[in-house]
């Protein structure tokens, strides 16, 4: 049709047929997330039934787990509660590691709250004088791997039985405050879903000791309650802060206007928002987390904390340095002026900034001149796309009230810098309980002031970790604190000024593991925030999952203070060369990986990089990498493309065009692949999934790929890959998990192919309702495979078709398992439990026993 048209006509109706083409192409992208529901409280609560299913059927039970740590990094901290009386008792709450108590001062431990079907947390509180314990699930901090939780637990016996409360729709919660003197009185502050809007948020309240609850402030399906305070002196007045925040796979959004703090002066019954405009307090329409305090002595002097989105007014005057270019001089920089630049502060700026050799001042400006890169080119290959853009804001500021939050007065004198680009990570505070003038901060740092918040000044040391969630003042002995961290909990008697470590607890986050192939052979692991580890496989923590008294203490021998740190930040995957079970490919978040020897010396950067003027690679938050094992020089890389080096992970060469479904925009990379993995049995035949749903497969070593989607009745597209493990007994099978964590579905979708993933078969129907994470093949019986979810490990003995559990381990995340096949062992790497090991002669004779 177009042939009898003039040039210009069919030009213009070619325009308007690419225009709709990607109109259809990202309504159908759309309408692919759209099918990704959140699945309903009813559902998850349903999944608890078939788990005690899964229980009660297991012939697995007996099967011991050994921990094998390490201790001297662990998780997260989310919450201390000390007794007032005697402070050498208190309990830490972790992340994704569970409640522990301790009566010896962190001396030693006892987890308390294991055998429960929730095993993240938000906040504890406890009643000393009569031993109750509240316990609100679901981690508050919003980051990339707060677990939710099914609501709230309480225990009238100090942790040794635990009876549910409800609440299972509030999935994340930011505090419990019990009545001083009523036991039956409680209210609880309901952020709500992380990533899907919900109604169940804000503040509840009991009056009956949890057997009912009412909602007594909403603000809107996306404004959740975060914190709480009251007037012990007069518990009818109550305080709670609000906080708008919308996290989906690929934005971040964690401020708006609707971010608050209310107070109630009938119990909580009803509230009013105390920060309006014309308060003092800070304003705008990108307000953050808030963190809020009661002085208890005087109770009209309130202290708040806020993550300041909003930005910095521009009233500072920059100085510039003449003497070298930076980035801000490249961001809209035109063609007649990147020609003038400077030669020699050019060449200064792209060698410090790290660009490959090729691109010096010559070179990048004939390549502007020629039109074949924008002049902003140099600025775009440098910016980050991290999700933590917040350059400018205000950041940390504190507020203080005189009276009782009718007005409120901004006290540092000086910008906090304790967080000014993820805040909402923390944002709380502590006041003193006798001295108003003395304020604890959390942040990056852990901030003290002794002078009403005028300023602060850091109190971490060499042995304390960065990112700080919790801190309990000693209400008769200001300066004893017991405080927690992304590493643990530490403990100071003079303000900071020194502190120890609580380092008896096997509670680390990992993301990744591996072994070698040494005798005893070692487990190496990434972990949150807490770098790359290794340890041997016969240390031992004091620690099993079938101890009758699993009380922890440091013993004599080989343990799981014994491992050693081989790389920073959070770490990731790892990989291990076993010619020599010495060079390992470790790394941290967003594909920063290196090759190192574990004997100590300096190690090569893995890192591959776009051509200035292309589109940006794209990295995963854990970037996925492979190492053959047909030829252990093979290092393979995913970023949204497919990355190989034939010489030890020097040399990266790009094999491929975007395997995703492209850049989805928003704050945090998507369209990123997650996972990569060769078949055992063929070299070249591998296969890598994406966080948008790809499943892709390769049988010439990534010059051709071929999309292999699941494609199964009732089973949503665009959800997570989250493992796909080729099989080591069929060449044409393939095992994949998808996980819909991302969409707040927590449906199990495992899934089998026969045919390099042509077609797909579902697997694990009685599985409960649990994202899962990770599938592996026994090492010497075909049909037992073994998942890991959000909440556990399950092992089948027909190939998917039917589950039961294994052992007696808590509920936690299992992020990753793996076998050693010459030791016969199952090392499980858990998000909040650190590594358990199992023989798996047991379980293989189970199943032998099981088919007569």
């Amino acid at each position: 049709m177009l042939q009898n048209l003039s040039g210009k006509q069919a030009l213009s109706i070619r325009l308007l047929l690419n225009k709709f083409t990607i109109l259809l192409f990202l309504v159908s992208v759309n309408s692919v997330y759209a099918q990704i529901k959140p699945t309903p409280a009813a559902e998850r609560i349903n999944g608890l039934q078939k788990r005690k299913l899964l229980e009660d059927k297991s012939v697995l039970k007996n099967i011991a787990f050994r921990n094998i740590g390490p201790v001297q990094m662990n998780g997260r901290v989310v919450d201390i509660e000390a007794n007032p009386n005697d402070p050498t008792e208190f309990y830490v709450a972790y992340a994704s590691g569970g409640l522990w108590y301790t009566h010896t001062n962190g001396l030693s431990f006892t987890p308390i709250f294991d055998k429960e079907d929730a095993f993240t947390i938000g906040d504890v509180a406890v009643n000393w004088k009569t031993g109750t314990i509240w316990v609100g699930t679901g981690e508050v901090n919003s980051s990339r791997s707060s677990y939710s939780g099914i609501g709230v637990y309480k225990s009238n016996d100090n942790g040794k039985t635990w009876q549910y409360l409800g609440l299972p729709e509030s999935q994340h919660i930011g505090k419990i405050v019990l009545h001083p003197t009523n036991d039956n009185i409680a209210w609880v502050a309901a952020l709500g879903h992380l990533y899907s809007a919900n109604k169940e948020r804000g503040v509840y309240k009991t009056t009956d000791g949890g057997k009912t609850w009412k909602q007594t402030l909403y603000v809107d399906d996306n404004t959740g309650a975060v914190e709480m305070d009251i007037n012990n002196q007069n518990p009818m007045e109550l305080y709670a802060t609000t906080w708008y925040r919308e996290r989906r796979a690929y934005d971040w959004k964690e401020s708006g206007k609707t971010s608050a703090i209310y107070k109630s002066t009938d119990g909580g019954d009803t509230w009013k928002p105390i920060t309006l405009p014309g308060s003092g307090f800070a304003t705008g329409d990108k307000l953050g987390r808030i963190g809020v305090a009661v002085f208890q002595k005087n109770p009209n002097i309130v202290y708040a904390v806020i993550d300041n989105n909003n930005l910095k007014p521009d009233t500072a005057k920059k100085k510039i340095d003449s003497t070298k270019y930076n980035l801000d001089d490249f961001k809209n920089i035109t063609k007649e002026n990147f020609a003038t630049l400077n030669d020699k502060k050019l060449d200064s700026f792209l060698i410090r900034s790290g660009f490959d050799a090729k691109y010096r001042s010559a070179s990048v400006k004939e390549l502007v001149k020629n039109d074949k890169v924008k002049p902003t080119a140099v600025y775009e290959w440098l910016v980050a796309d991290d999700g933590f853009q917040n350059a400018g804001i205000i950041g940390c500021e504190v507020y203080r009230s005189d009276d009782a939050g009718i007005t409120w007065k901004k006290t540092n004198t000086k910008a906090l810098t304790t967080f000014s680009t993820y805040g909402y990570y923390f944002a709380k505070l502590s006041v003193s309980a006798t001295d108003e003038n003395k304020v604890v901060v959390l942040g990056f740092d852990c901030i003290y002031s002794n002078d009403a918040g005028k300023t602060f000044k850091s109190t971490d040391k060499n042995n304390t970790h960065a990112d700080w969630h919790a801190c309990w003042m000693n209400p008769v002995r200001d300066g004893h604190w017991i405080a927690g961290n992304d590493g643990g909990c530490n403990i100071t008697y003079d303000y900071g000024k020194h502190w120890f470590k609580v380092a008896t607890i096997p509670v680390g986050q990992f993301y990744g593991i591996a072994t070698d192939d040494a005798k005893p052979y070692n487990v190496y692991g990434g972990l949150q925030d807490n770098g790359t580890w290794f340890g041997s496989s016969k240390l031992n923590n004091g620690f099993s999952s079938d101890d009758d008294d699993d009380e922890t203490e440091k013993e004599d021998g080989p343990d799981a203070y014994s491992w050693k740190a081989i790389g920073g930040g959070d770490g990731m995957q790892v990989q291990v060369d076993t010619r020599d079970n010495k060079t390992v490919y470790a790394g941290s978040q967003f594909g920063f990986y290196s090759r190192r020897n574990t004997d100590g010396g300096r190690g090569a950067g893995i890192h591959p990089m776009h051509e200035l003027g292309e589109a940006k690679l794209r990295y995963n938050w854990q970037t996925p990498i492979w190492l053959s094992k047909h030829s252990q020089d093979v290092f393979y890389y995913g970023s949204n493309k497919f990355h190989r080096s034939l010489n030890k992970g020097e040399k990266l060469e790009t094999l491929s065009g975007d395997l995703t479904n492209g850049k989805h925009e928003g704050k945090v990379p998507f369209g990123t692949l997650t996972t990569i993995v060769e078949s055992p049995l063929k070299f070249g035949l591998i296969y890598v999934g994406s966080d948008d749903g790809n499943i892709q497969v390769t049988k010439d070593g990534g010059y051709n790929w071929s999309k292999i989607n699941v494609q199964v009745k009732n089973v949503p597209q665009g959800l997570y890959v989250s493992r796909v493990t080729p099989s080591a007994y069929k060449e044409s099978r393939v095992y994949a998990t998808l996980n819909g964590y991302r969409n707040d579905n927590f449906i199990a979708y495992l899934f089998v192919s026969e045919d390099y993933g042509t077609t797909w078969i579902q697997l694990g129907n009685d599985l409960p309702a649990e994202p899962l994470n990770v599938i592996k093949e026994d090492p010497k019986k075909e049909n037992i495979i073994y998942v890991g979810s959000d909440n556990g490990l399950y092992v089948s003995f027909d190939m998917g078709k039917s589950f039961m559990t294994i052992g007696n381990l808590p509920r936690v995340p299992v992020h990753d398992i793996t076998v050693q096949q010459r030791d016969n062992e199952l090392v499980v790497g858990t998000h909040g439990r650190s590594i358990f090991i199992a023989k798996l002669e047991a379980v293989q004779a189970a199943y032998e026993k099981a088919k007569q």
